[in-house]
């Protein structure tokens, strides 16, 4: 699986009925998706629901002493195998652990 959050473009209206949408690219342009969908729920600082396509996803914000672990779960699509899903999920949070670390 390549790790396409290399490069990132993205909207995003947080708040029941706004949009998202995201670009992800890999680095040198090569390969890349646009990610887009509504948000259905959010509860500040503890979960957001939204929908992608005919797909729906969950991520709650988990306090373990002093930090937080972000637990995604996600309707999964046919087309490619869930385990390339799940590595894709992953190192989108990967790269938001390295964000957040770094500021």
């Amino acid at each position: 699986m390549i790790c396409l959050a290399e490069r990132v473009k993205s909207n995003v209206d947080l708040r029941v009925g706004g949009e998202f949408s995201s670009r992800m690219e890999a680095k040198d342009g090569s390969v890349g998706f646009d990610f887009s969908g509504i948000y259905t729920s959010v509860v500040p600082y503890h979960a957001l629901e939204f929908q992608f396509g005919n797909r729906e996803a969950n991520v709650q914000f988990v306090q373990s002493g002093s930090d937080v672990n972000v637990r995604v779960t996600f309707d999964a699509e046919q087309l490619h195998p869930i385990e390339h899903q799940r590595e894709g999920w992953q190192a989108i949070l990967n790269n938001f652990k390295r964000y957040v670390e770094s500021r």
